[in-house]
């Protein structure tokens, strides 16, 4: 052979779509990641207690087993109508259900002063929630809340479906699934919240008409939101922010209390 001629690979050595010896390791294949298991009826009551315990909420053993059921039946849709991105149920209680339920002692000392300054035959006190999606906070505001009626919008119809799916099966008579754009909405409510639905401009934009005269936003968010703050129009009053601690959740969440000023 010339030695101008190309070598073809020496021995042992690899080309460019050679194959590699019969005895050489083959590369180790990759873990299965394992889908979360569901928690039974049981399991949320048995988790439930710690949480009420660090947040002081008297909740009755009536509420806990309908927390509990709810979080039973959102795992059990989410896997068909994706509702939440969660799947892991420690992750579940922890960023949605404590997270719901810490609000429940400010929005309790709300509900006090609004009671006591109603007229008796006013009726129930109406909350909106926002956005709710699978309804978080709605359901848990509506079991927690019976003297509350709570109407969970959303776009997505069939979230309004389990939220309606979940009002029958729990009977909870205080709560409703609406399927519309909140800027649909007809009536008015005394209170209007939501849960990592849009900016505070737009969550106040969309919903002032029917926000009740001396009425109030209540602006479930992470960090304190400075920049969304800023941009609120003129007339609306921040007369509140609230920071709270999320049991078993190291992250940052307060409370956006805003009203129409007077």
């Amino acid at each position: 052979m010339s030695s101008h001629q190309k070598r073809g690979p020496q021995r042992g050595a690899f080309s460019a779509g050679a194959r590699p010896a019969s005895g050489a390791p083959k590369p180790a294949p990759r873990p299965v990641a394992k889908a979360p298991v569901a928690w039974s009826q049981a399991e949320w009551e048995a988790a439930l207690p710690p949480v009420l315990a660090q947040l002081a909420l008297p909740l009755t053993v009536d509420q806990v087993h309908k927390l509990a059921a709810y979080m039973v039946m959102l795992a059990h849709w989410n896997s068909t109508f994706n509702l939440t991105a969660l799947r892991d149920p420690q992750d579940m209680l922890s960023h949605h259900l404590a997270d719901c339920l810490t609000v429940l002692a400010p929005l309790g000392r709300h509900l006090a002063a609004v009671r006591a300054s109603r007229a008796p035959d006013q009726g129930a006190i109406r909350l909106l929630d926002v956005g709710s999606g699978g309804g978080l906070p709605g359901v848990v505001l509506a079991i927690c809340c019976p003297d509350v009626q709570v109407s969970c919008v959303d776009t997505v119809g069939k979230k309004a479906a389990f939220i309606r799916q979940v009002a029958a099966e729990l009977r909870l008579p205080n709560l409703r699934g609406e399927h519309a754009r909140v800027e649909q909405l007809k009536g008015q409510y005394e209170l209007i919240t939501s849960r990592a639905f849009a900016s505070l401009v737009d969550f106040v934009t969309l919903t002032r008409a029917i926000l009740a005269e001396g009425a109030v936003w209540m602006a479930m968010k992470g960090k304190h939101p400075e920049d969304e703050l800023a941009q609120l129009p003129q007339d609306v009053d921040v007369f509140h922010v609230e920071q709270l601690q999320v049991p078993g959740l190291d992250a940052e969440r307060c409370l956006i209390w805003m009203r129409v000023k007077g």
